[in-house]
């Protein structure tokens, strides 16, 4: 990312911030976002707190990706909507989930969906 600043001539404007995102939130991103990406499916249920973490206090928009098994009769969409419902709901959180989308196919019945999350506080 470092290299990225430098190449780009962004050296003042983009400010790398480096470390585990679950430390770095906790300690310098609490409440300053207005909208999170979560690009990383294999982690981005287990951050699914520290996103919200990051939203500022009036709420957000958090865009997330997640791999998910489907079979046939299966939608592989809905599933991942209801998981990420589940655990909003257990975090005691307001949101709606508008969009979501099979990003591409990963195997065999696997799927990379994205979905954006609007959350109100």
């Amino acid at each position: 990312m470092q290299e990225n600043v430098r190449l780009n001539r962004v050296y003042g404007k983009v400010i790398p911030i480096l470390g585990d995102a679950k430390d770095v939130i906790e300690k310098r991103l609490c409440h300053v976002a207005d909208r999170v990406l979560m690009p990383l499916p294999e982690k981005a249920f287990e951050y699914l707190p520290y996103a919200l973490l990051t939203l500022k206090k009036a709420g957000g928009w958090i865009h997330y990706y997640d791999f998910e098994h489907a079979k046939k009769n299966e939608n592989p969409i809905e599933k991942v909507k209801l998981k990420v419902a589940e655990k909003l709901g257990s975090l005691g959180t307001a949101f709606e989930i508008p969009y979501g989308s099979v990003v591409r196919t990963t195997g065999p019945n696997w799927y990379q969906i994205v979905l954006d999350i609007k959350t109100k506080f």
